[in-house]
């Protein structure tokens, strides 16, 4: 191989490493904020994310509703869906003085019930991918190739990660979430309802689900196993810290770029054990993440 592909290699693999983290980097965002609310990690995020992609073209093949509407509405949607779990059934099982064990269940529970919801309805049973809003046309930056499409999908997911950041430093709400997440009771002491904010949790990982599904299906097939895109959001939010809304970020931009890398240097093959790969050095180098801050033990 020479200098110049070595080279070209570098330039394509970061460029559109950054273009699929921004993905994982919304989706890590969301399974970030519901732990650190609520102490459980959320299983069923990828197959959120999958419900969006079949709500869309629902929407659009089915219902015929222009695209200018089928997006609000998809939005709207999993958003509602995420606070309606929240305050049906995982603000049931808390009440019932159900553990962790019990709350991960309920997650995986979410996650079998709407898989089964799509091959059952048979919206399956054809891949299918939403049209993109912007052209496929190529654009070369340096001596890499991107679309049109490739560009608004990292613009849009940087525009939706900044929104978020400022929620959460600079709105009433925003706080309260933080501070729910760095003191249940002391938050709850104050006057901060904690149903209400963690239902608003589950509420913006509905609607980061929407929004990282509008992104990718362009780009992707919608099948009932696209929520395998949420490893990679998970492998994510332990490379950057499982409790770090910003090494969420981070880390989703990280397995972009290795995801990419490897598949140009190494093989196509060797993609799949790549994020893993990455789990397991976070681990053992430095297992609070990169942005985790200090390791916490906990007494049980």
């Amino acid at each position: 191989m020479s200098l110049d592909e070595v080279w070209l290699f570098l330039q394509q693999g970061l460029l559109s490493g950054l273009v699929t983290g921004s993905v994982y980097a919304l989706l890590a965002l969301a399974i970030v904020a519901i732990f650190k609310t609520t102490d459980v990690p959320n299983f069923a995020q990828g197959e959120m994310l999958m419900m969006a992609g079949y709500v869309a073209l629902s929407l659009l093949l089915l219902v015929k509703l222009p695209y200018a509407a089928v997006i609000p509405i998809t939005l709207v949607a999993m958003a509602v869906g995420g606070a309606l779990f929240q305050r049906v059934v995982m603000e049931r099982v808390t009440r019932s003085r159900g553990v962790g064990v019990q709350l991960v269940i309920a997650t995986l529970g979410l996650a079998y019930l709407l898989k089964g919801l799509v091959r059952q309805t048979g919206l399956g049973d054809t891949p299918r991918s939403l049209p993109a809003l912007v052209s496929n046309d190529t654009v070369m930056i340096g001596d890499a190739a991107l679309t049109h499409l490739d560009i608004a999908i990292f613009g849009v997911a940087v525009v939706v990660m900044l929104l978020i950041y400022f929620m959460f430093t600079h709105t009433r709400i925003g706080k309260a979430m933080r501070a729910v997440g760095m003191n249940p009771k002391a938050a709850q002491i104050v006057g901060i309802r904690l149903s209400s904010i963690r239902m608003m949790v589950w509420a913006l990982a509905g609607l980061i689900a929407g929004i990282a599904a509008l992104l990718i299906t362009p780009k992707v097939l919608v099948t009932p196993d696209i929520a395998h895109i949420a490893i990679l959001a998970y492998a994510a939010a332990i490379v950057g810290g499982f409790t770090s809304l910003p090494g969420a970020v981070l880390g989703g931009l990280l397995i972009g770029v290795v995801e990419n890398m490897v598949g140009l240097f190494i093989s196509t093959n060797a993609i799949v054990v790549a994020p893993f790969l990455a789990i397991l050095v976070t681990l053992i180098v430095r297992p609070q993440g990169l942005l985790g801050g200090k390791v916490q033990v906990k007494k049980v």
